[in-house]
């Protein structure tokens, strides 16, 4: 029944105009999440087909985005005919412009150059969309001017780590073979507990040797120390908790890290007490000076950390980003257990011990 097949499209096709919303530029419309799997039935259907410009084809991309309080997935509009296959692409880098941000630097080969060239020159100020597999990967950049061998695609505002995965993406599409699954393998969740309870256990080890060392050889006043360590654990995990951190293995790595470094802001201070009390001063005033003395070496050796961890966060990825702001949150909080929190306990002791004539360090 041919009525009822062409009643059939034409209710398809009123639903599917209805189900998408235009984006910001030619070509770009947004699916609701909740959408997409009746969208993706439709795309199928011969009246949605037919209803195509010639040479036309519905891409769906791998971005998404969010507005108001729903998150909408980017379909597009592309030529059928690519302008250019990855066949002609020689090299891709992310790389930092001075002028244009992070920018995706490009490579084509000498017949590559002439055809992109050609193209490019067609369509300035169009839009360029970079399919892989079918898909749209991120937003379709502006065509600036024409393309030769080289360019340089902007990424817009975005970071360094998205412009690594768009440069992979690149050098995907140039591979000369497929890919296949050669092997699949499941596995289990036991092995990655098992990874997290040696960490807490070489962390463990860790913690309980820094307190025997501070005890040992600088006994009472060790003892302060070790006082102080608890608040700074105390100190991080807080700091942590308030940026919605989650405590991975290389966030461990920066926590005991970080401890180690708070007990040398401790061995600083006191070697310099000790300074002080060999050369006959009282105990009150050689706490004072030693900590005065050791404040400068302290803040520039915890200041140069946190610039070092700093650059692992902003050029890093995954774990190295989780130990960077693990490391920064330790160090900040090492600095306040070391130079405040120690520094009171020394002033509680001589307090309650009336001006102690000798200090045990």
């Amino acid at each position: 029944d041919t009525t009822n097949v062409d009643s059939l499209g034409a209710n398809a096709a009123g639903a599917f105009s209805s189900a998408i919303s235009q984006g910001g530029m030619p070509g770009e419309y947004f699916v609701a999440f909740d959408k997409v799997p009746a969208v993706e039935g439709w795309l199928r259907l011969p009246a949605i087909q037919a209803a195509m410009p010639p040479g036309k084809r519905i891409l769906w991309g791998t971005d998404s985005t969010n507005m108001g309080s729903q998150w909408y997935k980017a379909l597009y509009v592309t030529d059928a005919t690519p302008i250019i296959t990855g066949d002609y692409l020689t090299d891709a880098r992310p790389t930092q412009s001075p002028t244009d941000g992070t920018v995706v630097e490009f490579t084509l080969n000498n017949e590559g150059g002439r055809r992109f060239r050609n193209e490019t020159g067609k369509h300035v100020n169009d839009y360029m969309a970079i399919v892989l597999d079918d898909r749209v990967m991120g937003r379709p950049p502006v065509i600036q001017s024409a393309i030769g061998t080289r360019g340089q695609i902007t990424m817009g505002g975005k970071d360094l780590a998205a412009a690594q995965d768009l440069a992979l993406v690149l050098r995907a599409g140039a591979l000369p073979v497929p890919l296949r699954v050669a092997e699949t393998r499941v596995i289990g969740p036991s092995l990655g507990q098992d990874s997290i309870n040696k960490g807490f256990r070489a962390g463990l080890i860790a913690v309980i040797a820094i307190v025997l060392i501070l005890t040992v050889y600088y006994r009472f006043s060790g003892l302060l120390a070790v006082g102080g360590l608890a608040l700074y654990v105390l100190f991080t995990l807080a700091t942590l908790a308030g940026f919605n951190a989650v405590l991975t293995l290389p966030g461990l790595a920066g926590m005991v890290l970080s401890i180690g470094i708070a007990v040398d802001a401790n061995v600083l201070i006191f070697e310099r007490i000790r300074e002080e009390l060999d050369r006959g001063k009282t105990v009150r005033t050689a706490i004072d000076e030693g900590f005065r003395h050791a404040m400068p070496a302290i803040i520039d050796s915890n200041v140069s950390t946190i610039l070092t961890a700093s650059v692992l966060y902003q050029w890093g990825s995954g774990p190295v980003r989780g130990f960077a702001v693990t490391l920064i949150a330790g160090v900040v909080a090492s600095m306040v257990a070391a130079i405040f929190v120690v520094r009171t306990f020394f002033l509680l002791w001589l307090n309650r011990s009336r001006g102690a004539q000798t200090l045990s360090i």
